[in-house]
Protein backbone atom coordinates (compact mmCIF):
# COMPACT_ATOMS: atom_id res chain seq x y z
CA UNK A 1 0.00 0.00 0.00
CA UNK A 2 1.25 3.32 -0.86
CA UNK A 3 2.93 5.79 2.02
CA UNK A 4 0.95 8.79 0.09
CA UNK A 5 -2.32 9.47 1.09
CA UNK A 6 -5.05 9.58 -1.83
CA UNK A 7 -8.08 12.16 -1.73
CA UNK A 8 -11.80 10.41 -2.64
CA UNK A 9 -10.68 10.79 -6.41
CA UNK A 10 -7.62 8.74 -6.32
CA UNK A 11 -5.38 11.45 -6.70
CA UNK A 12 -1.75 11.48 -4.83
CA UNK A 13 -1.79 14.06 -2.75
CA UNK A 14 1.96 14.63 -4.20
CA UNK A 15 0.21 15.26 -7.45
CA UNK A 16 -1.96 18.30 -6.48
CA UNK A 17 -1.31 21.67 -7.72
CA UNK A 18 0.07 24.10 -4.54
CA UNK A 19 -3.45 26.01 -5.36
CA UNK A 20 -5.65 22.98 -5.15
CA UNK A 21 -3.57 21.65 -1.50
CA UNK A 22 -4.21 25.53 -0.75
CA UNK A 23 -7.88 25.51 -1.01
CA UNK A 24 -8.66 22.16 0.56
CA UNK A 25 -6.22 23.44 3.64
CA UNK A 26 -8.42 26.31 3.68
CA UNK A 27 -11.80 24.56 3.77
CA UNK A 28 -10.75 21.88 6.17
CA UNK A 29 -9.94 24.99 8.52
CA UNK A 30 -12.78 26.88 8.17
CA UNK A 31 -14.87 24.03 9.65
CA UNK A 32 -16.71 24.32 12.27
CA UNK A 33 -15.40 20.85 14.15
CA UNK A 34 -11.51 22.02 12.93
CA UNK A 35 -12.23 25.18 14.27
CA UNK A 36 -13.49 23.83 17.60
CA UNK A 37 -10.81 21.33 17.60
CA UNK A 38 -7.98 23.98 17.41
CA UNK A 39 -9.48 27.07 18.84
CA UNK A 40 -10.11 24.80 22.07
CA UNK A 41 -6.92 23.12 22.54
CA UNK A 42 -5.31 24.78 25.01
CA UNK A 43 -8.33 24.62 27.43
CA UNK A 44 -8.74 20.93 27.06
CA UNK A 45 -5.58 20.53 27.69
CA UNK A 46 -5.20 22.39 30.67
CA UNK A 47 -8.15 20.66 31.90
CA UNK A 48 -7.47 17.10 30.79
CA UNK A 49 -4.06 17.89 33.30
CA UNK A 50 -6.19 18.87 36.20
CA UNK A 51 -5.60 16.01 39.59
CA UNK A 52 -9.29 15.25 39.38
CA UNK A 53 -8.95 13.84 36.23
CA UNK A 54 -5.71 12.08 37.05
CA UNK A 55 -7.16 10.47 39.88
CA UNK A 56 -10.29 9.57 38.12
CA UNK A 57 -8.35 7.32 35.37
CA UNK A 58 -6.39 5.62 38.16
CA UNK A 59 -10.15 4.72 39.78
CA UNK A 60 -9.27 7.17 42.48
CA UNK A 61 -12.87 8.06 43.35
CA UNK A 62 -15.46 7.36 46.46
CA UNK A 63 -19.03 6.34 46.06
CA UNK A 64 -20.13 8.81 47.93
CA UNK A 65 -18.63 11.49 45.35
CA UNK A 66 -19.76 9.76 42.28
CA UNK A 67 -23.21 9.78 43.79
CA UNK A 68 -23.00 13.26 43.88
CA UNK A 69 -21.17 13.59 40.52
CA UNK A 70 -23.98 12.39 39.27
CA UNK A 71 -26.46 15.01 40.76
CA UNK A 72 -23.94 17.53 39.00
CA UNK A 73 -24.34 15.80 35.77
CA UNK A 74 -28.36 15.46 36.12
CA UNK A 75 -28.51 19.02 36.72
CA UNK A 76 -26.55 20.19 33.92
CA UNK A 77 -27.89 17.93 31.10
CA UNK A 78 -31.16 18.61 32.05
CA UNK A 79 -31.09 22.52 31.17
CA UNK A 80 -29.20 21.44 27.96
CA UNK A 81 -31.49 19.20 26.69
CA UNK A 82 -34.75 21.12 27.84
CA UNK A 83 -32.76 24.23 25.53
CA UNK A 84 -32.21 21.94 22.71
CA UNK A 85 -36.16 20.80 22.59
CA UNK A 86 -36.66 24.31 22.68
CA UNK A 87 -34.45 24.67 19.91
CA UNK A 88 -34.99 21.60 17.64
CA UNK A 89 -36.33 23.55 14.94
CA UNK A 90 -33.30 26.80 14.23
CA UNK A 91 -31.92 26.37 11.36
CA UNK A 92 -28.78 26.70 13.40
CA UNK A 93 -29.28 23.71 15.50
CA UNK A 94 -31.83 21.26 13.83
CA UNK A 95 -29.26 19.32 12.26
CA UNK A 96 -27.54 18.52 14.86
CA UNK A 97 -31.02 17.28 17.30
CA UNK A 98 -30.69 13.57 18.04
CA UNK A 99 -32.41 12.76 20.83
CA UNK A 100 -32.99 8.88 20.55
CA UNK A 101 -29.04 8.94 20.26
CA UNK A 102 -27.35 11.34 22.92
CA UNK A 103 -30.25 12.87 25.31
CA UNK A 104 -28.58 11.61 28.65
CA UNK A 105 -31.57 13.22 31.30
CA UNK A 106 -33.20 9.85 31.17
CA UNK A 107 -30.30 7.47 31.75
CA UNK A 108 -28.99 10.21 34.67
CA UNK A 109 -32.79 9.46 36.24
CA UNK A 110 -32.29 5.80 36.45
CA UNK A 111 -28.91 6.65 37.79
CA UNK A 112 -30.14 9.11 40.36
CA UNK A 113 -32.84 6.36 41.48
CA UNK A 114 -30.33 3.67 41.75
CA UNK A 115 -27.88 5.74 43.84
CA UNK A 116 -30.59 8.12 45.91
CA UNK A 117 -34.00 5.96 46.25
CA UNK A 118 -37.17 6.59 45.38
CA UNK A 119 -37.46 10.45 46.64
CA UNK A 120 -33.94 11.43 44.99
CA UNK A 121 -35.10 14.33 44.00
CA UNK A 122 -36.28 16.26 47.78
CA UNK A 123 -32.52 15.05 48.19
CA UNK A 124 -30.22 16.46 45.63
CA UNK A 125 -29.41 20.19 44.95
CA UNK A 126 -27.41 22.29 42.34
CA UNK A 127 -23.99 23.37 43.89
CA UNK A 128 -23.33 27.42 43.03
CA UNK A 129 -20.58 27.01 41.09
CA UNK A 130 -22.72 24.12 38.44
CA UNK A 131 -25.71 26.72 39.00
CA UNK A 132 -24.06 29.38 37.24
CA UNK A 133 -22.76 27.29 33.78
CA UNK A 134 -26.53 25.85 33.78
CA UNK A 135 -27.91 29.79 33.60
CA UNK A 136 -25.54 30.47 31.47
CA UNK A 137 -26.51 27.34 28.87
CA UNK A 138 -30.23 28.44 29.80
CA UNK A 139 -29.45 32.22 28.69
CA UNK A 140 -27.83 30.72 25.28
CA UNK A 141 -30.07 28.59 24.59
CA UNK A 142 -33.50 31.35 25.20
CA UNK A 143 -31.32 34.69 23.59
CA UNK A 144 -27.90 32.87 21.48
CA UNK A 145 -29.68 29.52 20.22
CA UNK A 146 -26.97 29.36 17.53
CA UNK A 147 -23.86 28.97 20.08
CA UNK A 148 -25.63 26.08 21.90
CA UNK A 149 -24.07 23.91 19.52
CA UNK A 150 -20.85 24.88 21.50
CA UNK A 151 -22.16 23.15 24.55
CA UNK A 152 -23.82 20.04 23.03
CA UNK A 153 -20.23 19.38 20.73
CA UNK A 154 -18.37 19.83 23.81
CA UNK A 155 -20.37 17.81 25.78
CA UNK A 156 -22.01 14.92 23.80
CA UNK A 157 -18.88 14.18 22.04
CA UNK A 158 -16.45 13.55 25.07
CA UNK A 159 -19.18 11.19 26.42
CA UNK A 160 -19.24 9.24 23.53
CA UNK A 161 -16.00 9.61 23.33
CA UNK A 162 -14.69 8.40 26.69
CA UNK A 163 -17.96 6.88 28.22
CA UNK A 164 -17.25 3.07 27.85
CA UNK A 165 -13.44 3.71 29.74
CA UNK A 166 -15.07 5.94 31.93
CA UNK A 167 -18.24 3.51 32.84
CA UNK A 168 -14.72 0.30 33.28
CA UNK A 169 -13.33 2.63 35.59
CA UNK A 170 -16.38 3.55 37.94
CA UNK A 171 -17.50 0.18 37.89
CA UNK A 172 -14.04 -1.36 39.10
CA UNK A 173 -13.37 1.14 41.68
CA UNK A 174 -17.07 1.64 43.37
CA UNK A 175 -17.55 -1.93 42.74
CA UNK A 176 -20.97 -1.34 40.86
CA UNK A 177 -23.00 -3.90 38.79
CA UNK A 178 -21.90 -5.16 35.71
CA UNK A 179 -25.29 -4.81 34.43
CA UNK A 180 -25.04 -1.05 34.73
CA UNK A 181 -27.11 -0.11 37.57
CA UNK A 182 -25.62 3.47 38.61
CA UNK A 183 -23.40 3.96 35.13
CA UNK A 184 -26.53 4.56 32.87
CA UNK A 185 -24.81 7.60 31.75
CA UNK A 186 -22.40 6.19 30.14
CA UNK A 187 -24.34 3.89 27.79
CA UNK A 188 -25.85 4.97 24.66
CA UNK A 189 -28.03 2.35 23.52
CA UNK A 190 -29.42 3.44 20.06
CA UNK A 191 -25.47 4.61 18.86
CA UNK A 192 -24.31 1.25 17.87
CA UNK A 193 -20.69 2.43 16.57
CA UNK A 194 -19.55 5.47 18.32
CA UNK A 195 -17.00 6.82 16.02
CA UNK A 196 -19.51 6.87 13.27
CA UNK A 197 -21.46 8.42 14.51
CA UNK A 198 -19.06 11.35 15.65
CA UNK A 199 -17.97 11.63 12.20
CA UNK A 200 -21.97 12.14 11.05
CA UNK A 201 -22.14 14.76 13.97
CA UNK A 202 -19.40 16.44 13.03
CA UNK A 203 -20.45 16.38 8.89
CA UNK A 204 -23.76 18.03 10.06
CA UNK A 205 -21.93 20.59 12.06
CA UNK A 206 -19.61 21.63 9.50
CA UNK A 207 -22.78 21.95 6.81
CA UNK A 208 -24.35 23.95 9.34
CA UNK A 209 -25.27 27.71 7.07
CA UNK A 210 -23.13 29.52 9.40
CA UNK A 211 -20.99 32.73 8.66
CA UNK A 212 -16.99 32.87 9.79
CA UNK A 213 -17.93 35.70 12.71
CA UNK A 214 -20.28 33.26 13.90
CA UNK A 215 -18.03 30.57 13.99
CA UNK A 216 -15.52 32.14 16.21
CA UNK A 217 -18.56 33.40 18.41
CA UNK A 218 -18.80 29.36 18.78
CA UNK A 219 -15.76 28.57 19.75
CA UNK A 220 -15.20 31.84 22.15
CA UNK A 221 -18.44 30.15 23.38
CA UNK A 222 -17.05 26.68 24.00
CA UNK A 223 -14.25 28.42 25.45
CA UNK A 224 -16.18 29.95 27.86
CA UNK A 225 -17.55 26.54 28.78
CA UNK A 226 -14.25 25.04 29.94
CA UNK A 227 -13.75 28.46 31.99
CA UNK A 228 -16.86 28.17 33.88
CA UNK A 229 -15.60 24.14 34.33
CA UNK A 230 -12.56 25.54 35.72
CA UNK A 231 -14.45 27.71 37.93
CA UNK A 232 -15.75 24.95 39.49
CA UNK A 233 -12.48 23.04 39.88
CA UNK A 234 -11.22 26.61 41.98
CA UNK A 235 -14.10 26.21 44.14
CA UNK A 236 -12.71 22.78 44.42
CA UNK A 237 -9.48 23.75 45.66
CA UNK A 238 -10.84 26.07 47.90
CA UNK A 239 -13.34 23.45 49.74
CA UNK A 240 -9.98 21.36 50.03
CA UNK A 241 -8.45 24.01 51.98
CA UNK A 242 -11.33 24.90 53.83
CA UNK A 243 -11.20 21.02 55.17
CA UNK A 244 -7.54 21.27 55.63
CA UNK A 245 -7.90 24.09 57.98
CA UNK A 246 -10.61 23.08 59.88
CA UNK A 247 -8.93 19.59 60.44
CA UNK A 248 -5.56 21.80 61.59
CA UNK A 249 -7.69 24.48 64.06
CA UNK A 250 -10.39 22.19 65.63
CA UNK A 251 -8.08 18.68 65.87
CA UNK A 252 -9.64 15.41 65.55
CA UNK A 253 -12.29 14.15 67.27
CA UNK A 254 -12.15 10.54 69.10
CA UNK A 255 -12.36 7.54 67.15
CA UNK A 256 -16.02 6.72 66.71
CA UNK A 257 -16.24 3.82 68.26
CA UNK A 258 -16.46 1.21 65.60
CA UNK A 259 -14.82 -1.58 65.13
CA UNK A 260 -11.23 -2.52 66.99
CA UNK A 261 -9.24 0.94 67.37
CA UNK A 262 -5.87 -0.87 67.47
CA UNK A 263 -6.70 -1.63 64.07
CA UNK A 264 -6.82 2.17 62.92
CA UNK A 265 -4.40 3.09 61.13
CA UNK A 266 -3.73 6.82 62.73
CA UNK A 267 -3.71 5.25 66.39
CA UNK A 268 -1.04 2.58 65.17
CA UNK A 269 0.65 5.36 64.23
CA UNK A 270 0.57 7.71 66.99
CA UNK A 271 0.57 5.15 68.95
CA UNK A 272 4.92 4.13 67.71
CA UNK A 273 5.05 7.90 68.51
CA UNK A 274 4.07 7.45 71.65
CA UNK A 275 1.26 10.55 71.24
CA UNK A 276 -1.48 8.48 71.67
CA UNK A 277 -3.60 10.25 74.52
CA UNK A 278 -2.53 13.82 72.89
CA UNK A 279 -4.06 12.49 69.45
CA UNK A 280 -7.18 11.28 67.97
CA UNK A 281 -8.34 9.49 64.79
CA UNK A 282 -9.26 11.85 61.87
CA UNK A 283 -11.65 9.65 60.28
CA UNK A 284 -14.84 11.40 61.77
CA UNK A 285 -13.74 14.96 61.40
CA UNK A 286 -13.40 14.37 57.45
CA UNK A 287 -16.83 12.50 57.20
CA UNK A 288 -18.45 15.41 59.46
CA UNK A 289 -17.08 17.85 56.73
CA UNK A 290 -17.70 15.54 53.73
CA UNK A 291 -21.18 15.47 55.23
CA UNK A 292 -21.62 19.69 54.77
CA UNK A 293 -24.33 19.86 51.83
CA UNK A 294 -22.38 23.08 50.31
CA UNK A 295 -18.83 21.21 50.40
CA UNK A 296 -20.62 18.04 48.80
CA UNK A 297 -22.16 19.51 46.04
CA UNK A 298 -18.95 21.21 45.27
CA UNK A 299 -16.90 18.10 44.96
CA UNK A 300 -19.52 16.59 43.20
CA UNK A 301 -19.55 19.19 40.82
CA UNK A 302 -15.71 18.34 40.39
CA UNK A 303 -16.12 14.91 39.80
CA UNK A 304 -18.68 15.13 37.37
CA UNK A 305 -16.78 17.27 35.43
CA UNK A 306 -13.53 16.02 35.77
CA UNK A 307 -15.22 12.71 34.24
CA UNK A 308 -16.35 14.92 31.25
CA UNK A 309 -12.49 16.09 30.67
CA UNK A 310 -11.57 12.57 30.87
CA UNK A 311 -13.89 12.08 28.07
CA UNK A 312 -12.83 14.58 25.84
CA UNK A 313 -9.07 12.71 26.56
CA UNK A 314 -9.67 9.84 24.45
CA UNK A 315 -11.49 11.97 21.70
Amino acid sequence: MSAEVETSEGVDESEKNPEALEKENHTRMVDLSELLKEGTREAHDRAENTQFVKDFLKGNIKKELFKLATTALYFTYSALEEEMERNKDHPAFAPLYFPMELHRKEALTKDMGYFFGENWEEQVQCSEAAQKYVERIRYIGQNEPELLVAHAYTRYMGDLSGGQVLKKVAQRALKLPSTGEGTQFYLFENVDNAQQFKQLYRARMNALDLNMKTKERIVEEANKAFEYNMEIFNELDQARSMLATETLKDGFPAHDGKGDIRKCPFYAAEQDKGALEASSCPFRTAMAVLRKPSLQFILATGVALAAGFLAWYYM
